[in-house]
Order: structure tokens, then C-alpha cells, then sequence
């Protein structure tokens, strides 16, 4: 099975330096794919362990054999990233490295989310994330349980799909897209789908790439609930971090980097409400800072050797004083 899930990280050199300036302790990676991250952390920098969760069964599988030679250094958990909270509680004391030995209260010094598909979930058809081969309409990056794509397309109002479209980026045909595969239920393959989109939509907006790419994307991050975690996530991440622990995220997709840039944002003002360019008195207490202004791209070698990297947008902050 760990065969299956064969991942290059985005952005590895990058995430590793960021995290070499933390304390020692643990890494929280929310988001282990095949465990390519928390390798490179591990071997890089041996003042750190890495408590890798990832809600996909197959990436879990690649991770644990992935990081088995890490040891103890490395625990990984079957586990959706908004729950990191409690799963940081109930796993205090398994690697080395926790910075504190008190099970209700430990600390991280490091959280990375690399948000988004990731290659393998993508490659393999019986999946259904991809419109280029034509498999039965899933999409769920936990298989084992919940609402298909194909659940979704077929139970939807033709109001309720083509909100879900606009709001990912297909403003100008969602709603005719929509209507035609209300039209067209059920559908039930990721080629049914593809082909009543492509045909809803004119000619020459056909020649400018896919036409189902945004409708698949609206689709997946719908079925999995992408959007409302992430907004549940970041809060505990931040709050989780030790003095010099530091939060990195990587997106792929406007929604996510907004709701990430918003969150930093709110971070590094501790929730400030005062005019910008005023004094604060409020009352509200900064805790954390930006790393680095702006987010930083993946370069031009990377984006030409993985072409998957090209929309990828890094973010990182750093909490400086103790909650």
C-alpha cells in the first residue's frame, strides 16, 4: 500500500529551513502525504520529532514505513489536521523531544499544513479527483466513510452546485454548468462528468484548458470539507505553539491562502480592533509575528521539475511570547 502513495513534497528546501531556528521538540505535520516533509525534517534537523497525521489511509500506510527509520522521532496518526489539539494531548510522551512531559499540556514548536491533493490521489483513477480518466465520481481522501463527489452532484440544487462553482473560481459559467448537469442525472464517473461540463461550456473558453478543472476542484474541496477545517485549524495551531515554534502553510487555491493570510493577519495584531497607524487601547496582546512578509512561491527549477508546485503560496509566523 505505501508503494501506492509516491509524493514529492513542495517547497521541502524551504519548509526545512524555516524550521531549523525552533526549540527543540515536535513537529505537528497536519498534513503527512507520504511522509516526504517529516523526512526531510528528521534528517535535517535532529533537535526536532515529528508527529505526522494525515486523513488518508494510503498516505498514513507511506508515512509509517516512510519514517520507520526515525524511530521514536517520528509518530504518525489516521487523523483529519483539526483534531491536531487532542491528538497533541493524548500523544505527549511518545517521541522524544515533546517539550514538556505534562500529558494535559504539552507544546510543539512547529506546525506545517500542506494544503490541497495530493499526487498520488490524484494519479490513481479509481480515486475519481481527476477528470482525465474516467472512473467512478469519489473524490474523498478518506474512502472509508462519508459523501461521495457523486452524492453530492446528484443530490444538489442547480442553485446549490452553481454557488459551489462560483465561489471556486468558475464565476462566469457556473451557472449554466449547473443546469446541465442537473440535466444530465445522475452522474456517476468522473468521464460523465467531465463530458457534461465540457459540453456546457462555449468553444473558445474550451481552448484555454479544461473546462471541468475549477468544477472538479469546487467538487473535492466541498465532499471534504477542506475550507471549514482549515478555519478550525489555524486557531489551534497557533495556539499550540511554544515560545519560537513557528506555523507554516503551504496553498494551492485563492480560498485557502485568504483564510490563511486572514488568520496570520489576526495573529500578529492578537486580535487588535483599534485604527491602523493608532496607538492600541484595546487591550489586545500580539503573541505572535510574520516570518516574512507576503507569501513565497516555489522557483522556477521546482515548478519545471513538478509542475503540480506552480500554484503553491507559502506562508509562516512565529509565536514570540508565551500564551
Amino acid at each position: 500500500m505505501a508503494r501506492t502513495f509516491a509524493h514529492e513534497p513542495v517547497m521541502v528546501d524551504e519548509v526545512v529551513a524555516l524550521f531549523g531556528p525552533v526549540p527543540a521538540g515536535v513537529v505537528v505535520d497536519g498534513t503527512a502525504g507520504g511522509g516526504g516533509h517529516a523526512a526531510a525534517l528528521l534528517d535535517a534537523h535532529p533537535h526536532l520529532g515529528v508527529l505526522a497525521l494525515d486523513r488518508d489511509p494510503d498516505a498514513v500506510a507511506a508515512a509509517r514505513a516512510r519514517l520507520a527509520p526515525f524511530g521514536r522521532r517520528a509518530v504518525v496518526q489516521w487523523s483529519t489536521f483539526d483534531r491536531m489539539g487532542e491528538i497533541v494531548r493524548e500523544s505527549a510522551g511518545e517521541a522524544p523531544g515533546w517539550p514538556s512531559t505534562d500529558a494535559t499540556a504539552p507544546a510543539v514548536t512547529g506546525v506545517l499544513l500542506d494544503l490541497g491533493v495530493s499526487s498520488p490521489q490524484l494519479d490513481r483513477a479509481d480515486r475519481g479527483f481527476s477528470y482525465r480518466v474516467s472512473a467512478p465520481l469519489d473524490m474523498r481522501m478518506d474512502a472509508t466513510g462519508g459523501q461521495t463527489a457523486a452524492d453530492l452532484v446528484n443530490s444538489s440544487s442547480a442553485d446549490e452546485l452553481a454557488r459551489l462553482f462560483a465561489a471556486n473560481g468558475e464565476g462566469r459559467f457556473a451557472r449554466r454548468i449547473a443546469g446541465a448537469i442537473v440535466g444530465a442525472r445522475p452522474v456517476t464517473t468522473t468521464g460523465e462528468l467531465a463530458a457534461v461540463v465540457a459540453n456546457a461550456v462555449p468553444a473558445p473558453a474550451r481552448r484555454r484548458g479544461h473546462p471541468a478543472r475549477r468544477v472538479f476542484q469546487a467538487l473535492r474541496i466541498a465532499v471534504n470539507e477542506e475550507l471549514p477545517q482549515l478555519v478550525r485549524t489555524l486557531p489551534v495551531a497557533l495556539r499550540l505553539l511554544a515560545p519560537g515554534g513557528r506555523l507554516v502553510v503551504i496553498s494551492y487555491h485563492s480560498g485557502e491562502d485568504r483564510i490563511v493570510k486572514a488568520a496570520l493577519a489576526e495573529a500578529v495584531v492578537g486580535g487588535c480592533t483599534c485604527p491602523p497607524g493608532l496607538p492600541c487601547v484595546c487591550g489586545a496582546r500580539p503573541e505572535h509575528e510574520l516570518v516574512f512578509r507576503g507569501a513565497r512561491k516555489p522557483s522556477a527549477a521546482e515548478v519545471a521539475r513538478n509542475h503540480r508546485a506552480e500554484s503553491a503560496r507559502l506562508r509562516a509566523v512565529e509565536r514570540t511570547v508565551a500564551q
